[in-house]
């Protein structure tokens, strides 16, 4: 019997990329409920037929919620008897960002403390929530936002006993053929015998598949103390050779074109911060970020000497793991878009 064993878990921002990896990986299992918490109706009525068709006899433990994490009533009205939440409801389009900060401010920031309200108010075990690698040194609105998330969820651990509420948070970075990846795009250029675009070859980008991403979220629910914020040592490619990937898999001869960096893009991404590295907890595969429990009373804290800090001063995608071209199209091959993609290219 697993932790989840009759429980009720919350997705916000279910109808995307992730929520449907949490359903793909859960729906089976022994859990009591999941339910589905966003704004689209149309998309939540897409998932309730692909999930019931896909798993006719589970499917009745999937339950749908419309609102929107801005509005607090709506998010109360999915919280009672609630167990856990993975908070994933975001704006993330980094361009869309820029032009509408605003915007995203009220959904990252002000959504995520209205989620956190409510979840406290309401009992609610655990909430795991979702940030990303553009909240370490933040450049961008988006990043900003999610920085701005973070800060939140640290603040209001502090607030609540993690006896009755663990608030935790995980940072990753591109999911391969999430939302908002770029793959899709590029598939769809090769099928329609376009050029493939290219921001900045030399680019790094961390990359991660979404059930890696599932993994991180259910490392933190399960090794996490609230207020941590948890990464994952994921491998990073440059966008160059991620291109030269995808084109290799489908049509080797496709033309890449560099159109230039968009909108509060950066060269590349960090995970862990100088300042997070100095305290940060090895844990394997897994960095944890433990919060800083200190109150405003600093004198309590003054310590003779110096601290010994951790060795690693910063976790970016210019420092891991570089993949090579023949490990970005393996890593790609194991992804069912990917898979399906082929299938689709070689029945043309």
């Amino acid at each position: 019997m697993s932790v989840f064993a009759n429980k009720t878990l919350l997705i916000t921002g279910g109808t995307g990329s992730f929520g449907n990896a949490v359903l793909n990986r859960f729906i089976t299992s022994d859990i009591g409920e999941i339910r589905i918490f966003s704004r689209d109706e149309k998309k939540q009525d897409d998932m309730r037929h692909v999930f019931q068709a896909r798993y006719p006899e589970a499917s009745g433990k999937l339950k749908f919620y419309i609102g929107d994490v801005r509005d607090i009533d709506s998010v109360r009205n999915a919280m009672h008897g609630v167990d856990y939440i993975f908070h994933a409801a975001a704006l993330k389009q980094v361009p869309s960002c820029e032009f509408f900060p605003i915007e995203a401010v009220k959904t990252n920031v002000l959504g995520t403390e209205n989620v956190l309200n409510a979840a406290i108010d309401a009992g609610v075990q655990s909430i795991i929530c979702l940030s990303t690698d553009k909240a370490a040194y933040p450049v961008n609105a988006m990043g900003t936002s999610k920085a701005m998330m973070e800060k939140v969820i640290v603040a209001k651990s502090r607030t609540v006993s993690p006896e009755k509420t663990k608030i935790c948070c995980t940072r990753y970075g591109n999911v391969l053929c999430s939302r908002g990846s770029v793959i899709p795009l590029w598939i769809d250029q090769i099928k329609a015998g376009a050029p493939l675009t290219v921001t900045e070859p030399n680019m790094t980008r961390f990359v991660m598949s979404l059930e890696e991403a599932v993994e991180l979220v259910l490392f933190a629910f399960e090794n996490g103390e609230s207020g941590d914020i948890l990464v994952q040592k994921a491998p990073a490619c440059t966008i160059g050779v991620l291109a030269e990937a995808v084109k290799g898999l489908f049509a080797p001869q496709t033309e890449v074109r560099t159109i230039g960096i968009r909108h509060g893009e950066k060269m590349y991404e960090t995970l862990l911060t100088n300042e997070e590295c100095a305290h940060a907890i090895d844990m394997g595969a897994f960095y944890r970020v433990p919060a800083d429990k200190r109150d405003l009373n600093y004198d309590k804290y003054f310590k003779d000497g110096d601290v010994k800090r951790n060795p690693l001063t910063e976790f970016n995608s210019n420092n891991t793991q570089l993949l090579t071209v023949e490990a970005v199209q393996e890593k790609l091959k194991t992804l069912p878009y990917i898979q399906n993609a082929l299938q689709e290219w070689e029945d043309a």
